[in-house]
């Protein structure tokens, strides 16, 4: 038998998680200024992620899901991000 799990988010916890989008995207923007050289990228993905983490965590509502799913979902990403790391350092070292 399935459940029918009703999570209610507060309006607040939107509005919140919203600001830090904001916020997150004005530092993008900011760091993509910057000359930082080789850690521009670096400081620019580590952002997206955390963007991303946010969306899906609150938005996409992975924060009420069992354990098993998020564990299922961290695995490809952690995947892709140790080939893109791995690129990178290809690409650093030539």
């Amino acid at each position: 038998m399935e459940e029918n799990a009703s999570h209610h988010v507060a309006t607040k916890t939107f509005v919140f998680v919203w600001i830090a989008l904001l916020c997150l995207t004005g530092l993008t923007i900011k760091a993509a200024q910057m000359q930082m050289g080789e850690w521009s990228m670096v400081a620019n993905i580590a952002i997206a992620s955390v963007k991303a983490s946010l969306v899906l965590w609150f938005f996409m509502h992975l924060k009420y899901e069992k354990r098993l799913f998020k564990l299922l979902l961290f695995v490809p990403i952690m995947t892709i991000s140790i080939i893109i790391v791995l690129t990178f350092f290809d690409i650093w070292y030539r």
